[in-house]
């Protein structure tokens, strides 16, 4: 069965809390939504809280919305802060910690089903967490004022898939598809998501999944940049895509046109 494009405020999503810590996960996106080949959840950890987790089988990245915090994993401490991506891989048992004044909020993205392991030279590994934070990240250009700047890949770990910012400027891009199976959050600003002659609003803490081949097209309808956050698989650029014809939109490999 075809899967269908979904859309859902993250806020509606009734809070789980975690057994035996203080974190409130909300599953957003995944199997229960019609998006198997993603999982995506809101987790909340209270001030003065901490949480054990494990990526299990999967792969995971992590990106801080708000608040600040430590990960630990294998020994080592890592500092979160907003905008922070961080990569887990496979078979990986981590602690988040929040401090004692301040929650933290992060979206987690997981591949249920990684893709085999990539050929890689001899001598490079890129096993464990990698921290990248987006301030830090260049800045890809893009045709109609768009761009983004990519997180997480397989060149810095993620062999699945590709973990990116996206910056929309007010307007519409025309009608186009991707090859990839995409979920997005809506980091800021307000929008329309435009598919199948239906439309949905978007604000902070939208949150889509977009099956591969889905004819659509994401509007930003404010004054200001529409920053999305989006996680695609199988691994590649964010402005690949192609009008309903099948033809190649007419977008270079730096381009985003969500």
């Amino acid at each position: 069965m075809t899967a269908t494009p979904f859309v859902v405020d993250a806020a509606s999503v009734t809070g789980r809390p975690a057994r035996d810590s203080a974190l409130i996960e909300r599953a957003v996106l995944g199997a229960h939504t019609d998006s198997p080949w993603l999982e995506q959840t809101v987790l909340e950890l209270e001030a003065d809280g901490a949480c054990a987790r494990q990526t299990g089988s999967a792969e995971e990245v992590l990106f801080v919305l708000s608040g600040h915090g430590t990960l630990r994993a294998d020994g080592a401490g890592h500092e979160l802060e907003p905008a922070t991506g961080v990569y887990l891989p496979p078979g990986l048992e981590y602690e988040l910690g929040a401090p004692r004044d301040e929650d933290l909020l992060i979206v987690s993205v997981r591949v249920p089903v990684p893709l085999d392991e990539p050929e890689r030279p001899v001598g490079e590994s890129y096993e464990g967490v990698v921290l990248r934070r987006l301030a830090d990240l260049e800045a890809g250009a893009a045709t109609a004022d768009r761009w983004f700047r990519m997180v997480s890949d397989p060149d810095t770990g993620l062999r699945s898939a590709t973990q990116f910012v996206g910056y929309v400027p007010p307007g519409r891009a025309d009608d186009h598809f991707h090859t990839y199976d995409e979920v997005i959050y809506v980091l800021s600003g307000n929008g329309v998501f435009h598919t199948a002659g239906q439309s949905w609003a978007l604000g902070s803490g939208s949150c889509i999944s977009l099956p591969s081949r889905t004819v659509h097209c994401l509007e930003n309808t404010g004054p200001d940049v529409l920053r999305v956050l989006g996680v695609f698989r199988p691994a590649g650029s964010p402005a690949a895509a192609y009008y309903p014809d099948g033809t190649p939109a007419s977008y270079s490999n730096e381009q985003s046109v969500h």
